[in-house]
């Protein structure tokens, strides 16, 4: 992988409960060969495994929405010039939130953190899912690159238990 990926884990729960790092370069490598964005050789970008107190504070800072999320990017450059950029940005997953849902939708922790790590990536690489369409090919990206890993369609389990994505 030409990307350099840095951990931040400032939620020991993490650490417990699944390899958080190799699922993470994992789902880094099948999003980077799927998305079709050129990148610099030696990009950076960081992962931080945190909990629902710290994304709440970065939500509730940069969102203004003062709650837990799953998942938030942060990118660091432009997508106009993400094949120039060196740093890419911060991906922030919260343990809480992620082991919660997954729990709900009767899904494996691996597998929903795998999708978030990839729906993170695609965000720092300019993908977003404002627009219908761009949601569409957003999601459509994100199959993909999770069928490259042996996980199931997150989309399609959503459509099947009558719940919105």
């Amino acid at each position: 992988m030409r990307l350099h990926v840095e951990f931040v884990a400032t939620s020991p729960q993490w650490r417990a409960a699944l390899a958080a790092r190799t699922l993470a370069r994992q789902a880094l490598a099948a999003s980077l060969a799927e998305c079709g964005v050129a990148l610099r050789p030696g990009a950076e970008l960081c992962v931080h495994l945190a909990d629902d107190a710290h994304i709440r504070e970065l939500n509730t800072r940069w969102r203004g929405l003062d709650k837990a999320t799953n998942v938030l990017s942060f990118p660091a450059a432009e997508p106009a010039h993400i094949d120039q950029a060196r740093l890419l940005g911060d991906i922030v997953l919260a343990f809480e939130t992620v082991a919660r849902e997954a729990a709900d939708e009767g899904k494996p922790l691996a597998d929903h953190y795998r999708h978030l790590v990839v729906h993170g990536f695609l965000h720092l690489v300019g993908f977003d899912h404002q627009a219908d369409a761009d949601a569409q090919r957003m999601e459509g990206m994100e199959t993909r690159i999770l069928a490259r890993l042996g996980v199931a369609d997150p989309y399609q389990a959503c459509e099947l238990e009558g719940v919105a994505p």
